[in-house]
């Protein structure tokens, strides 16, 4: 789970996913390689999504670092004096998870250029390493089509599965922009947009969310265990 920068509904989006997948028979765990602007003691992005969709389902969750500054993970480890998170130990956290469960659900730090470290490791390096799908998760506005086709490009790359766009917080009243980006989202990027989450979505309360999300979210572009046919076209 990527988005085209930070802010665009990405937790909320994830929460959404793994209620989706739950709804289909599915079990979910969640994983965050690099939670940022939290202190050691306060919730972070994983708290939202078991707040989200259903705090009392039995679901594993996995933070692989933490850091209090709101920035790139790069940039907060190296002013907090914390570790850099490898590859290596999101790969081994994920690994573990997905020994227990059906789907691990793997929610980035910003967008899929953002650095983990000094040496440009970024999201990418990972969803290589995992061989892992993507949902690209973008606001719906103004400057939508250029942030979608820069990351969606980046994605393509690396080879990988992209499954599909999310709008991550679609206004109840659109603009003239976000009305037409739901049809020149998918013309830009060649991928087609799976899912619309509405506006305030996070502030529903567990079994509000619960109820609505699978709505969402079209399941039929999720499966269980992506194939290379399943990839876009380069």
């Amino acid at each position: 789970m990527t988005g085209t920068s930070t802010d665009v509904g990405k937790t909320v989006v994830t929460a959404a996913v793994a209620v989706g997948y739950e709804r289909a028979g599915a079990s979910v765990a969640v994983c965050k390689p690099a939670q940022t602007g939290v202190a050691a003691d306060e919730d972070g992005d994983l708290a939202v999504v078991a707040r989200l969709s259903d705090p009392q389902r039995r679901r594993e969750y996995r933070e692989c670092a933490r850091y209090p500054d709101p920035l790139a993970p790069s940039v907060a480890a190296r002013r907090s004096g914390l570790a850099f998170v490898t590859v290596a130990e999101i790969v081994d956290a994920v690994d573990d998870l997905r020994s227990r469960s059906d789907v691990v659900l793997v929610e980035g730090a910003g967008g899929v250029a953002v650095p983990f470290d000094d040496v440009g490791t970024t999201l990418l390096d990972v969803v290589t390493a995992l061989t892992a799908s993507v949902v690209v998760v973008t606001h719906p506005g103004l400057g939508a089509l250029n942030h979608a086709a820069l990351t969606v490009g980046a994605v393509r790359q690396r080879d990988s599965c992209l499954l599909g766009l999310v709008l991550g917080s679609w206004p109840g009243a659109p603009d003239l922009a976000a009305a037409t980006n739901r049809t020149e989202l998918p013309a830009v990027t060649g991928v087609p947009i799976i899912g619309a989450v509405p506006c305030g979505a996070g502030t529903l309360d567990a079994a509000m969310f619960v109820d609505r999300a699978p709505d969402w979210i079209d399941r039929s572009f999720l499966p269980l265990d992506p194939t290379p046919d399943l990839r876009s076209a380069p």
